[in-house]
C-alpha cells in the first residue's frame, strides 16, 4: 500500500485532546500523519507534544519555519482541518495568514491540496452571520465544508458530545481515493 500524507490541523476547542486516537485511526487509514497546531491548542496539548512527535513521527508544527529552514514535513496529499474554531473558519475564508495552520491552507488551496474541514462551533457562534459566509466562501474555493447535516452540528454552549471524526477521516479519504 502506498502511504498518502495527511496534514491534520486542528485549533483549539475541546476534541482537540483526543488527536492522539485520530492519529492512530488515521495510521490505521494508510495516512502518514503531520500535526499542525494553532498556538493555543498547541498550549493546551503542551504535556503531550513529545508524545504527539513520537505517533507521527515528524515535528508537531505550530509555527512557521524561518526562511531557509528545510521542510520538516513531506508534501501533502490531503489537509484535514479539525476541529476548526470559529476564529480559524473566519481567518482563513479571510485569507488572515498570521498563524501557521492558517497559512499553510491559504496556500494549499493555490497549491489544489484536496482538503476539508470540519468546524466545531457552539450554537451562539453559529448565530453569527460571520461564520456562514466564511463557510461558503471555503465551499467555494474547493474546502469540503462538513457542517450542518453533513458534518458537525452546533451544540448548545457548554454542551458536551462526541465530536465526528470518523465523518472527517472519511471525507479526507473520499477527496484523495
Amino acid at each position: 500500500m502506498t502511504t498518502r500524507t495527511l496534514y491534520l490541523l486542528c485549533s483549539a476547542a475541546p476534541p482537540v485532546f483526543e488527536v492522539a486516537g485520530v492519529v492512530a485511526e488515521a495510521q490505521r487509514r494508510g495516512w502518514d500523519v503531520c500535526l499542525g497546531l494553532t498556538p493555543t491548542a498547541a498550549d493546551w496539548l503542551e504535556d503531550s507534544l513529545s508524545g504527539l512527535t513520537a505517533l507521527t513521527g515528524h515535528p508537531v508544527r505550530s509555527r512557521y519555519k524561518r526562511p531557509g529552514d528545510s521542510d520538516v514535513w513531506p508534501k501533502a496529499d490531503a489537509i484535514l482541518v479539525a476541529p476548526a474554531t470559529f476564529n480559524t473558519v473566519n481567518a482563513w475564508a479571510l485569507g488572515l495568514t498570521d498563524r501557521f495552520v492558517v497559512g499553510v491552507v491559504a496556500e494549499a488551496i493555490g497549491k489544489e491540496i484536496p482538503m476539508a474541514v470540519m468546524p466545531c462551533v457552539n450554537s451562539a457562534y453559529a448565530r453569527h452571520r460571520a461564520l456562514d459566509r466564511s463557510l461558503q466562501e471555503l465551499r467555494d474555493m474547493g474546502v469540503e465544508v462538513l457542517y450542518g447535516e453533513s458534518g458537525f452540528e452546533p451544540n448548545a454552549p457548554g454542551e458536551k458530545r462526541p465530536y465526528p471524526w470518523a465523518l472527517a477521516l472519511d471525507s479526507v479519504d473520499r477527496l484523495v481515493g
